[in-house]
C-alpha cells in the first residue's frame, strides 16, 4: 500500500542539497507545477523549507554524535520576501561556526543555548529573493 504521507515534503517540493561543509550549506529549489502558487512563483512555504533546511543541516552537523547527546529544535523562523521567486533559487547559510559554538556552549554549561542563523535566497540572475532567520535551540540530553 502506497502511503503519500511517508514521502518527505522536501522531496515532493523539489528541494536539493547543493553543498555542505562545516561552515556553510546551500539548498536549491526550482519552480515547478507542484510548488508554485497562483501567481506562478514558488510558494512561500517551499522557500521557507529551503531556507530552514540550509540552516538545519549545519545545526545537525554541529550536534551530530556529541557526548553527551545534544538535542536541537527550531523555535522561530522569520522571513522577508524581496522579489518574485521564479526559476531556480538557492538558499545559503554561512553560520556553521556559530552553530558549532552554540553546541559547545550547551555542552559546557548544561544550559539551553539559542542561535540565530541567516539564510539568503538568490535567483539565477544573482538577485536576492528572500532572507530568512532561523532560531535554533540546543540542549544536552539528560539520562533518566
Amino acid at each position: 500500500m502506497f502511503m503519500l504521507f511517508k514521502i518527505p515534503a522536501a522531496f515532493i517540493a523539489g528541494l536539493k542539497v547543493e553543498s555542505v561543509t562545516s561552515e556553510a550549506a546551500s539548498v536549491s529549489v526550482k519552480k515547478k507545477w507542484i510548488n508554485q502558487n497562483p501567481f506562478r512563483s514558488i510558494y512561500f512555504a517551499v522557500l521557507s523549507m529551503a531556507a530552514e533546511m540550509s540552516t538545519g543541516i549545519l545545526c545537525m552537523g554541529a550536534s551530530y554524535k556529541r557526548n553527551p547527546a545534544v538535542s536541537m529544535l527550531i523555535i522561530k523562523i522569520e522571513g522577508t520576501f524581496l522579489k518574485k521567486a521564479t526559476g531556480k533559487v538557492t538558499f545559503t547559510c554561512n553560520d556553521g561556526i556559530i552553530a558549532n559554538e552554540a553546541v559547545e556552549r550547551a555542552m559546557t554549561t548544561g544550559e539551553g543555548v539559542t542561535v540565530k542563523c541567516a539564510s539568503t535566497g538568490i535567483n539565477e540572475q544573482g538577485e536576492i529573493i528572500a532572507e530568512f532567520f532561523c532560531t535554533w535551540s540546543f540542549k544536552t540530553k539528560t539520562k533518566t
